[in-house]
């Protein structure tokens, strides 16, 4: 029963998540909030609850290694299997996507949270630090995209999930359903998940580095599937890294704010290693301007599925 009440709760999380992001965004542009402000802020908060949801609700359960455990994992699980598994369908064009700037970021966020995991507690001096970083990442990014639109680039006028014609009650219906629907599936999710590791003899943080990760990545795995089999899939290496910089930065910057986060020992021998190698794997595509073929599919998701032995055994 708890691996189907987890599997409920993960189903409601990703659909109450997607509500609340199309409630959000026509609602800030009802206000007259500039899309541009709403697609680098509403959208990226929105798009990500799910898994601050599951870290708070961790947090406030006791098991803060799955809270800490659901961010490392989905940042390896977003690089080697939602860039792994697509390749294998079809080669991804990434060498397209000039994403130098965003993957110094991303990198730059990678240590700066390994760092303060040497600490041995994300408390809420570690959360002011994160969250500033990603103050700095989010003004930088509106600078960049004002003067692109100065210069006369093309940029896209509307954020994901805009409706210009969606009703007021239809806007107030999503909202309704994503804010009453992510703690509910938060809760089922981590009370069942934390079930099953006590059953299975394991700890949270195991199950938030695999079951919970993998969970959360369904999402982004799906569109880049899709994106690959449509040969659309030039921006998908800019969307993986913007999502894990935003994992580190944002998710744990206010989960922290809520609660200590104790770090488990075995994050500073290994897994918090692996999160950074996978983010290195992608110096090719990045500044080589190579592209994702079937060959880097194989070995990346090989990659992930040795990851996963490593963990559970």
């Amino acid at each position: 029963m708890p691996w189907v009440l987890s599997g409920l709760g993960l189903v409601i999380l990703l659909l109450a998540g997607d509500a609340l992001v199309k409630g959000a965004v026509n609602l800030a542009l009802r206000l007259g909030i500039p899309a541009l402000i709403v697609s680098l802020t509403i959208v990226a908060f929105g798009t990500s609850a799910p898994e601050l949801l599951i870290s708070i609700k961790a947090i406030h359960d006791g098991a803060p290694g799955l809270a800490l455990g659901n961010v490392v994992g989905s940042n390896t699980a977003n690089i080697l299997l939602v860039l792994g598994i697509p390749a294998l369908l079809a080669t991804m064009h990434t060498s397209q996507c000039d994403t130098r700037k965003s993957y110094n970021f991303m990198i730059a966020a990678s240590l700066l949270f390994i760092g303060l995991a040497f600490r041995g507690v994300f408390d809420w001096l570690a959360g002011l630090v994160l969250l500033g970083a990603l103050a700095y990442v989010l003004f930088d990014q509106l600078r960049d995209a004002r003067e692109h639109r100065r210069c006369g680039a093309d940029g896209p006028e509307e954020p994901e999930g805009a409706d210009p014609s969606m009703p007021s009650w239809q806007i107030g219906i999503f909202l309704v359903l994503g804010l009453i629907g992510l703690p509910v599936g938060a809760g089922l999710l981590v009370d069942n998940a934390t079930l099953i590791a006590q059953a299975y003899g394991v700890s949270d943080t195991v199950i938030g580095l695999t079951m919970v990760a993998i969970g959360t990545s369904l999402p982004e795995l799906a569109t880049t599937v899709m994106a690959a089999l449509r040969r659309q899939a030039d921006v998908v290496l800019g969307s993986v890294i913007g999502s894990n910089m935003f994992n580190l930065l944002a998710i744990i910057g206010i989960a922290s704010l809520v609660g200590p986060i104790s770090v488990d020992p075995e994050f500073l021998k290994f897994d918090l290693w692996v999160m950074l190698g996978a983010s290195l794997l992608l110096i090719p595509f990045v500044f080589l301007k190579k592209d994702i073929t079937r060959n880097w599919g194989v070995m990346l998701s090989a990659l992930y599925a040795l990851y996963l032995v490593l963990v559970l055994v």
